[in-house]
């Protein structure tokens, strides 16, 4: 039968199912010395190690041990039973086996009815027993570790050049002293109050690719929690927001620049500097330019993967808000002087 596979828990700490609290801690102090991992490198010592604190587990807990023994079938004997656990469970699996027999075979209604009730029992056994195994196998199966998100903002520059970045975050890793079995020598570990894990905080070098996009995430594997039972390490994922106080947008690989001018600048036509990333580029204004006017600079976007992106420069034009008394009385000037109607042009449904 798969049952099998789970072994009995007085057999792996060398007790009688008649051994009382004391003798079930001393025996796996004793055991726990032995197979420590820090102790024995033995390569099977690991899972030595869960198997006597798994079955510690169980028997140090009276409710655990109660139900363990009744779902196992094991039986106390007492100091003239010389019948051990191990063959009082065959001899209780054979008597059901029989029982059921006999329910099969009688076919007076009395003896079917007494039948019918071992049956059940027999029944609840199993299920009892099917329960326990699919709970150990959980309990020790690998798990994943948990995943970890968190967040960095970067700024325009660092979409350009690219960066490097270290983040800190807060993850939790098995504890060093017990190997995640929470008991060490038969008391909780002390190094993790009997939770198998620690909490740390934990520095991580962080890669910004050039041209990376608001919202994208990052995946660092392996670095996120510690697993359980030998399973993988968790991830972290990093989600990259771009500062938006900016005048600088990205789109693909196209760099948008909002660039204010003066009036003079746009109405003249000016050579202009706008500061890039790398230095510094010129800009030659046309006469008569127009506030929301899109100049393209080809070439000076963003390099990724062999190919590059535009500059697309949008100019505003912007009046100083502390005129000077002569700078007023220019403009009161060019009033005069001016007779087009800008918005001559301007009206309902135009």
């Amino acid at each position: 039968m798969v049952f099998n596979s789970v072994k009995n828990y007085y057999e792996v700490l060398e007790v009688t199912p008649n051994a009382t609290s004391d003798e079930i801690k001393a025996a796996y102090r004793k055991l726990a010395r032995k197979f420590h991992p820090d102790v024995n490198k033995a390569q099977d010592a690991v899972e030595i190690f869960k198997e006597i604190t798994l079955a510690y587990e169980t028997l140090s807990d009276e409710n655990k041990r109660h139900n363990y023994d009744i779902v196992n079938g094991i039986f106390k004997t007492s100091a003239q039973t010389t019948t051990s656990s191990k063959k009082a469970e065959e001899e209780y699996r054979e008597n059901i086996k029989k029982e059921y027999k006999t329910y099969e075979n009688k076919k007076t209604p009395p003896k079917q009815k007494k039948g019918v009730n071992k049956y059940l029992k027999a029944l609840k056994y199993w299920i009892l027993k099917i329960k326990q195994y699919r709970r150990v196998k959980e309990i020790l199966k690998p798990q994943k570790g948990e995943d970890i998100t968190t967040e960095v903002t970067i700024t325009p520059d660092e979409v350009i050049t690219g960066s490097k970045r270290i983040i800190n975050i807060r993850t939790t890793k098995t504890c060093p002293q017990c190997h995640g079995h929470r008991f060490a020598n038969g008391d909780k570990c002390p190094k993790c109050s009997g939770k198998g894990i620690i909490t740390e905080t934990k520095r991580i070098n962080v890669t910004i690719p050039k041209g990376i996009k608001h919202g994208s995430k990052l995946r660092l594997k392996g670095e996120g929690a510690s697993g359980k039972n030998g399973g993988a390490n968790g991830d972290v994922y990093i989600v990259v927001k771009i500062e938006t106080k900016t005048q600088v947008h990205f789109n693909k690989l196209n760099i948008y620049y909002n660039v204010p001018i003066t009036p003079f600048e746009a109405a003249l036509g000016e050579e202009i500097t706008i500061p890039a990333f790398d230095g510094t580029i010129k800009l030659k204004l046309p006469k008569n330019t127009t506030s929301g006017q899109k100049f393209r600079i080809a070439g000076q976007g963003i390099k990724k993967h062999g190919k590059t992106g535009d500059l697309i420069v949008t100019v505003t034009i912007e009046i100083s808000h502390d005129l000077s008394d002569d700078e007023i009385k220019l403009y009161e000037q060019l009033k005069n002087l001016s007779h087009e109607d800008v918005r001559k042009n301007f009206g309902y449904g135009s």
